[in-house]
């Protein structure tokens, strides 16, 4: 027999509270509580599928319970009772998180039960939706790649629609952006998914060393190669070859992949034997390629064969609204890594990760924040807990939060007020300084209940 869902009754009256135990104990495992302090008690210790609370109840309103249980990992659906209701009050329960509103004055058990089972219905579907989702992102290799500003949103879509195609992609952007997490995201979204994925970082090898990298080399080629040498491009068949920092290759490492784009040969260092291979080529670079093609230090030809279809990666300074959600994945990760209990950033900290400028990108964040979790003393990374190259901005920038107790999502609200403060409310321009889509904005403004503002 399938376990019946548990419900909290929360209702000062006592009448009130027994008799909706009587008559919906059928079909619920029921718990009651008489205020909110005996509510949060039992939804802290236990966990309810649904909670029934009245809207008046003694020393907390049952919004502000409600907005409690939405708060805890695993919130109920929330369902506000009140003998005052009214419209705007049903709508103010609904945007403080109410899942439903019934006035007791017009209360059926028959319409209750439909609307608990309806509300139940309900959150299942949105759970199997993000649990669908979290497939998907596996599947297509985006999960690592975090960000919802419209750049990133772009590179996404462009990211699934270049994937299952044979182009090659240039990648650009500043060291630490992504480029590799990019490519990786390109190939497992790609056919070639099962087959390797090889990287080679071309600016770490000499030339000649390079060449032999790539391409093999025959024993007794060179000084030191006493053994035949199978090269990357043999090591990819089939897969994806990723060329890091492109703009470093030498001339005839550029002809010789030139040679292979076209024709899809090379032969190995000290062979004449021409060699074919079925490999997906992605590069990479934070240098200028076509300043490098002007001043002669990169073939045209080359180039035009590279850039098939080019993404570049924004630097996290051009996309700010970003630092917040990485900041947090990096701390799960890392907390999870070393076993602690650190899960959140106080204002202070929050406020220096929002106005550093990250020269190294999302690289020197997420090494920051590897380093604030080690030596965070508590359940909280501090501005002390931060690398000295990220506090010695505290005093530089303008202040962006002003409470010493923020989450990151009050953090988040502060910054569009902060925007739209800057922008003298005008919300197109307000979204794109904070790196937001407008649509997006809109919907923190509902949320953060700053509509009006």
């Amino acid at each position: 027999m399938a376990e019946k869902p548990t419900l909290l009754i929360v209702d000062d009256e006592k009448t009130t509270r027994e008799g909706l135990r009587a008559a919906l104990e059928d079909r619920y495992d029921i718990y009651i509580a008489e205020d909110a302090q005996a509510a949060m008690s039992l939804l802290e210790s236990e966990n309810f599928d649904a909670m029934l609370t009245d809207f008046r109840l003694p020393n907390e309103d049952g919004m502000k319970l409600i907005a409690r249980a939405k708060s805890l990992s695993k919130p109920p659906v929330c369902i506000l009772m009140t003998a005052y209701g009214s419209e705007e009050l049903a709508v103010d329960a609904m945007k403080r998180g109410a899942d439903d509103y019934i006035a007791k004055g017009r209360l059926q058990i028959d319409e209750l039960e439909l609307r608990i089972a309806r509300a139940l219905k309900q959150q299942t579907l949105e759970v199997e939706n993000v649990s669908l989702r979290k497939q998907l992102d596996s599947k297509f290799g985006l999960e690592n790649i975090i960000g919802k500003s419209p750049e990133m949103k772009e590179i996404f879509d462009i990211v699934q629609q270049v994937a299952p195609t044979r182009a090659t992609v240039l990648l650009g952007g500043e060291s630490g952006t992504g480029k590799e997490l990019v490519a990786k995201a390109i190939h497992q979204l790609s056919p070639r998914a099962k087959q390797p994925f090889v990287t080679v970082h071309c600016a770490a090898l000499a030339p000649t060393l390079l060449e032999s990298e790539l391409f093999g080399h025959e024993k007794g080629a060179f000084t030191g190669a006493h053994e035949r040498r199978v090269g990357r491009f043999e090591q990819a068949q089939g897969g994806t070859l990723f060329l890091d920092e492109i703009g470093e290759i030498d001339a005839t490492i550029q002809v010789k992949l030139l040679r292979f784009l076209g024709e899809r040969t090379f032969e190995r260092v000290g062979s004449n034997k021409t060699l074919t291979a079925d490999v997906r080529l992605i590069s990479a670079t934070n240098k200028n390629l076509e300043e490098l093609v002007k001043t002669g230090k990169f073939r045209e030809d080359l180039f035009f064969r590279l850039r098939v279809v080019e993404i570049n990666l924004p630097p996290l300074r051009d996309r700010m609204g970003d630092i917040p959600l990485l900041a947090q994945k990096f701390l799960r990760e890392f907390a999870t890594e070393n076993g602690k209990s650190v899960n959140d950033f106080t204002a202070d900290a929050l406020q220096l990760l929002m106005n550093h400028p990250w020269p190294g990108n999302v690289r020197e964040l997420r090494t920051a924040i590897e380093h604030a979790v080690v030596l965070c003393r508590g359940e909280k990374i501090s501005a002390r807990d931060l690398p000295p190259s990220v506090r010695s901005g505290r005093t530089a920038e303008p202040q962006i939060l002003q409470r010493n107790d923020l989450t990151v999502k009050e953090a988040e609200k502060q910054l569009v007020m902060r925007a739209l403060k800057e922008t003298d409310g005008n919300r197109t321009r307000a979204a794109i300084k904070i790196g937001m889509s407008r649509r997006t904005f809109h919907r923190k403004l509902h949320e953060y209940h700053l509509e009006g503002f």
